[in-house]
């Protein structure tokens, strides 16, 4: 049996925060939408139609928001400040 060789693309590394957002927004409105439209309609004739387009929909919020989201709470969390919780016996 031959090992499978995986494909290695090369770009250049100022693409890596577009595409890292890009594939969780593809990913998270992939999950989210599913689920979401499981719950409301269920599996009926109409679910793949209705579940894709708002796949679509959903990715065109998701990427934007998985972009700047993280700047924004990066920030926030630069104000908290955690301590290790310790342990008295």
């Amino acid at each position: 049996m031959m090992a499978e060789r995986m494909i290695a693309l090369k770009i250049n590394k100022e693409y890596e925060h577009i595409i890292f957002t890009s594939l969780m927004g593809l990913g998270i409105s992939f999950f989210i939408s599913f689920v979401l439209v499981s719950i409301n309609i269920g599996f009926t004739d109409m679910f793949m139609a209705t579940w894709l387009r708002m796949w679509s929909e959903a990715f065109i919020c998701a990427v934007p928001c998985a972009y700047f989201f993280p700047k924004g709470i990066r920030k926030i969390m630069k104000g908290i400040t955690f301590v290790d919780k310790k342990k008295s016996f």
